[in-house]
């Protein structure tokens, strides 16, 4: 197990070298091209801040972090500010203690997402993770607007060992989930995933289809723990903030699945995502295969963003 958190922290390092390479080089440059901490030093870093996909609020707040604690400490030295940025930052990427509590009670799970974010593959990934924690899971292949989303669904859930119900294209979402609801009831599944159809460019239709799921499930299973995850690419930067918003106006948003991680300049954007909207990153994604989605370690994640900590293992 220490092997495979390892090698995932290790892809998420590498993943992140381009965003390390547009966040980090510019705050180095930064710490010591000042030689006194003024409005011009905190101007320069918020710019690096801004430019690197952490936001504008988050950046307030990162800054205003870093103000106070000059402050109260007296350091006069731009090089010492470093370390309390990242502490910062980490700070920032909090997720509470009790993100994680729908793994272990029975839960009905709504994950949603534009096309192309890697929604269906992280369903599968996220099925095959509870599985191998010894949960009982079943997905419900509610995208029905999609060709093939079903198909694409029903091969993870095969790669994942877990059960799918699916409707046919063109069918009405809520009869699957209505169907996956009481199937989840008759055979005691502790994790009910369903996928959802990522259509924002009608929002109406979207809200009306959502609520009507929402309420089979109250109707059909009272008191089950409920989960709502919005799945984002990573690498559209600015542009998954503005989804995540979108979506945020239709659902109540518990969690965050942040896909794509590999590769991108804009790794930033976890930051802001968790900033703006109070929404934890709960997941990160780094490759295609079924064990590339992990649990989100703010520890993990700013030590492969600065590149501290080399050969911890996770």
């Amino acid at each position: 197990m220490a092997e495979e958190k390892k090698s995932f922290f290790a892809r998420l390092r590498e993943g992140l070298t381009k965003t390390r390479n547009n966040i980090v080089k510019g705050f180095d440059s930064v710490f010591s091209g000042y030689s006194v901490i003024d409005d011009e030093f905190y101007e320069e870093l918020e710019e690096t801040m801004i430019m690197g996909d952490l936001g504008g609020r988050a950046t307030e707040e990162i800054l205003d972090r870093l103000k106070e604690q000059v402050n109260d400490q007296g350091i006069c030295d731009p090089q010492d500010c470093r370390e309390i940025l990242i502490d910062s930052i980490r700070e920032q990427m909090h997720v509470g203690k009790t993100a994680y509590d729908f793994e272990k009670e029975q839960s009905v799970v709504m994950v949603i997402g534009v096309n192309g974010v890697g929604k269906t593959t992280s369903i599968g990934k996220l099925a095959s993770k509870l599985k191998k924690q010894g949960r009982k899971v079943l997905i419900a292949a509610a995208d029905t607007f999609r060709a093939a989303a079903g198909d694409q669904l029903e091969e993870w859930a095969n790669r994942a060992g877990v059960d799918m119900i699916g409707g046919v294209e063109g069918s009405d979402p809520a009869s699957v989930i209505y169907d996956a609801v009481n199937a989840a009831k008759a055979r005691h599944v502790d994790v009910l995933l369903c996928d959802t159809a990522g259509r924002l460019h009608n929002k109406k239709n979207l809200m009306e289809e959502l609520r009507k799921m929402n309420r089979i499930i109250d109707r059909e299973f009272p008191g089950v723990h409920r989960e709502n995850l919005v799945v984002l690419d990573g690498t559209t930067g600015q542009n998954a903030l503005v989804q995540a918003r979108e979506f945020a106006q239709v659902m109540d948003l518990t969690g965050i699945i942040l896909t794509k991680m590999d590769g991108t300049a804009k790794g930033g954007i976890a930051v802001a995502i968790q900033s703006e909207l109070h929404v934890p990153v709960k997941y990160i994604g780094v490759g295609e295969k079924i064990e590339d989605l992990q649990k989100f370690d703010p520890d993990q994640f700013v030590n492969a963003l600065f590149d501290t900590e080399k050969d911890e293992v996770y």
